[in-house]
């Protein structure tokens, strides 16, 4: 098992960013997505617009319909006061997922709480990510925030604070995995949006890079939404790729 990741999300080389308030259309493109050649190869990542029309109902609903050995990512950025967040991971913890995320930029004794949180459910307590800085975001996004740094800068600084407050890993550009890699060591999960495969359109990332590129340069997991999901068969073109990333 890679980076000591749990089993399924060990498997998971990919997660498909699904984020509609529809459940009826995420129940079928679950369905879609996962079949017997890709139960256990790929994960789903699920978004706000999701949880919060849907809620855990909605989530038992997708794990029912992917099957147990489909790892899921709930993606729902936490970020408030310590008190807040810990009680909120509280609350989505008992849904057995393997990921759920907060900010980087709640500060330490935030993070803490969050680690804290987790801690209480034992060996089915989500590992928690911190996500560092959005990869719509560039030097000049960021400049507009009264940041005075570049988002490579950004991102070392705030991984490391994560590190340090007991976050499993981070959520990171894989234009910082490279570095990432070396100053936070091998176990440290980096999970990277921003995907794009040769060819495909941008849309609203900014720091982007292919599939084949981020693997090699160390990310543990990709998030990639659209080129999957827009594609004629979904589901195949997750497969192809896995196999391009080998």
């Amino acid at each position: 098992m890679k980076h000591g990741l749990k089993p399924n999300a060990a498997q998971a080389k990919i997660y498909v960013a699904i984020d509609t308030h529809d459940l009826d259309q995420v129940l079928y493109l679950t369905r879609t997505l996962i079949n017997t050649q890709t139960q256990g190869k790929i994960g789903l990542k699920l978004g706000m617009r999701f949880f919060y029309a849907n809620g855990p109902k909605g989530v038992e609903a997708v794990k029912s319909v992917a099957g147990e050995n489909t790892s899921i990512f709930l993606d729902l950025k936490f970020h408030d006061i310590p008190f807040t967040v810990a009680g909120a991971v509280e609350a989505v913890a008992p849904l057995d997922i393997d990921y759920i995320n907060v900010h980087a930029t709640g500060g330490r004794a935030m993070m803490e709480a969050a680690a804290e949180a987790a801690a209480k459910f034992g060996r089915k307590a989500p590992d928690i990510l911190a996500v560092t800085v959005l990869t719509s975001m560039d030097e000049a996004a960021l400049a507009e925030l009264g940041v005075n740094e570049g988002p490579q800068s950004m991102v070392e600084r705030l991984a490391k604070l994560a590190k340090d407050s007991g976050m499993k890993g981070v959520v990171c550009s894989a234009k910082e995995v490279e570095s990432l890699r070396k100053s936070c060591g091998k176990d440290f999960i980096l999970m990277v949006p921003g995907i794009r495969p040769k060819g495909s359109a941008k849309d609203d990332q900014k720091r982007v890079m292919t599939p084949q590129e981020a693997i090699k340069v160390g990310a543990t997991h990709l998030v990639i939404g659209r080129p999957i999901l827009k594609a004629d068969h979904p589901a195949q073109a997750a497969l192809d790729i896995l196999k391009s990333c080998k």
